[in-house]
């Protein structure tokens, strides 16, 4: 459910800030790895690069590669492939000895174990050690790009604490005079109240609780606990579990059963997309949903003041635990990455270039200082009235096919921040009230920062979760759909959990099981309660 999220989030955010831009470059203007090495006559490297595109790319040649060029001493041969096919192309690369010198891979999988034991990546370990960007990567997210002890690749900045929260019509509540729910039974309580007693007044039985989509989307988890991504439980072996299969998963499924009886949840759920399922709640039929700091629609937001000008909103903060735990889980740290061809090993100069490239535009330049006045903010643009113009203090860009900024043709142009608050993705809205409720949840997260559960399984290496995960997880999607709608009782959730498990699940247990202990032998181990 998060990796839908995260696409719909970064589609909607790579519109919003240059700083999203890192995949949506251009071009196909990408040579032979044959000339990987090459240098120009005038000294300037020339540095293959291939990365995957969500939409619309920049050109192959553009203002902005020019400026990288001439500030950088590099030439840049890019290469540029829709995601959808993305994995196929750089798999022939990588069989066929082709790598180019950069690559920008999306998901950290058992290709990337693979290629990096073969002997295919550039180790960056000391890299690490000598740029500021680097060294801002926590241990932990680090870890996960580390085999055989050395780092092999750079990762791509996304809030490591910035998931979604359950977030609802705060003046329903006052309407009915009801609290901000602290569990799931007040949460279900306030979803019938919503069902029940026209919390909109206008006498009308149009207005239900719960919004749902198809896949169990959003998945209302209120901390670690409940996190189906999560793997906080343990079995009766002691070995950890995923949480779509645990105790915390098992009570909002119960929880989202006893509404759908009473007509408090999406009725067709199961068959309704995302998009549509934000139209139930932005049109003003229902009134918990889920909302972030980062990648809020100004759309959907406008349509509901259109609708409902007095509407208000309140986000939840993670509910207390059975046992006494309180915060949420924490992201892998990061979306997508940037691994060097080992061929560079014995050209320091040419992967000094390259990593300057690559630290320059991940540099953090804060909100308030992005601007005109700011140098490198102006740069990365492509500067005032060429690649953007500045019209009452709101930046607006040149179109991508125009290609004349230098951010888009970068190896990464995704700010590295220090934190996620400093971000302050609340300031980038117009809309007060999307102001005002992202900017709780900001401070909602910076207080319960230190209450993190770093997920222990992130970045673990298993052959079986690669093959088997996408299979089995939308077996218990199916399942669990199943008992929200009563076609299957919540009852057999021990039996749906073995079926799990013979069909490969308890081999996905062992070995990820395996891959932590293993981790935790050397002391990187993560995933504490």
């Amino acid at each position: 459910m998060k990796q839908t999220i995260r696409l719909a989030f970064q589609r909607f955010t790579a519109a919003l800030l240059p700083v999203v831009i890192a995949c949506s470059v251009s071009g196909c203007g990408w040579l032979s790895p044959a000339k990987e090495q090459g240098v120009e006559a005038n000294g300037i490297d020339e540095v293959t690069y291939i990365n995957y595109i969500w939409d619309e790319s920049a050109p192959a040649e553009g203002e902005g590669l020019a400026m990288i060029q001439e500030r950088f001493r590099i030439r840049i041969k890019s290469q540029f492939v829709p995601q959808t096919d993305y994995m196929s192309r750089l798999s022939v690369l990588m069989a066929s000895g082709g790598m180019p010198d950069v690559v920008g891979v999306k998901d950290l999988d058992s290709n990337f174990f693979n290629w990096a034991k073969q002997g295919a990546f550039l180790p960056l370990n000391d890299y690490y050690d000598r740029y500021p960007s680097l060294q801002l990567v926590p241990a932990h997210i680090r870890d996960q790009f580390t085999v055989n002890g050395n780092i092999y690749a750079i990762p791509r900045y996304y809030p490591e604490q910035y998931l979604f929260v359950i977030m609802l019509r705060q003046d329903w509540l006052a309407k009915l005079n009801l609290k901000v729910p602290t569990s799931y039974e007040e949460l279900k309580q306030v979803a019938l109240a919503f069902t029940r007693d026209d919390p909109d007044g206008n006498g009308k039985n149009d207005t239900y609780g719960l919004v749902l989509s198809q896949s169990i989307n959003p998945d209302y988890h209120a901390g670690a606990y409940w996190d189906p991504e999560a793997w906080y439980h343990q079995n009766s072996e002691g070995q950890y579990i995923p949480g779509i299969i645990g105790p915390g998963r098992k009570e909002v499924i119960r929880m989202m059963a006893d509404l759908y009886k009473e007509g408090a949840i999406t009725k067709d759920f199961a068959v309704m997309n995302w998009n549509q399922g934000n139209q139930e709640f932005y049109s003003g039929r229902a009134g918990i949903f889920i909302g972030s700091p980062r990648g809020m629609s100004e759309v959907f937001m406008g349509g509901l003041l259109k609708l409902n000008p007095n509407a208000k909103l309140v986000t939840i903060e993670p509910f207390t635990a059975p046992d006494g735990s309180q915060g949420y889980a924490s992201q892998r740290g990061f979306l997508g990455f940037t691994a060097l061809s080992s061929k560079l090993s014995g050209h320091p100069d040419k992967i000094d270039k390259i990593m300057d490239v690559i630290d320059y535009g991940r540099n953090f330049i804060p909100p308030s200082e992005r601007t005109p006045g700011n140098p490198d903010y102006d740069w990365r643009l492509g500067g005032l009235n060429k690649g953007y113009s500045y019209v009452n203090k709101v930046i607006h860009q040149t179109k991508m096919r125009e290609g004349k900024i230098p951010a888009l043709y970068l190896f990464d142009s995704m700010m590295w921040a220090p934190s996620d608050e400093a971000n302050i993705y609340s300031g980038n809205y117009q809309i007060p009230l999307l102001k005002q409720v992202t900017g709780e949840m900001e401070r909602m997260f910076v207080k319960f920062k230190d209450k993190t559960y770093m997920n222990p399984h992130s970045g673990i290496d298993s052959e079986t979760y690669m093959a088997k995960w996408t299979e089995l997880t939308q077996f218990l999607i199916v399942e669990q759909t199943k008992m929200i709608t009563g076609q299957r009782p919540v009852s057999d959730w021990d039996r749906m959990v073995k079926e799990w498990s013979e069909r490969g699940g308890a081999d996905i247990v062992a070995e990820m099981n395996r891959g932590i202990e293993e981790r935790r032998s050397k002391g990187t181990g993560i995933g504490s309660k």
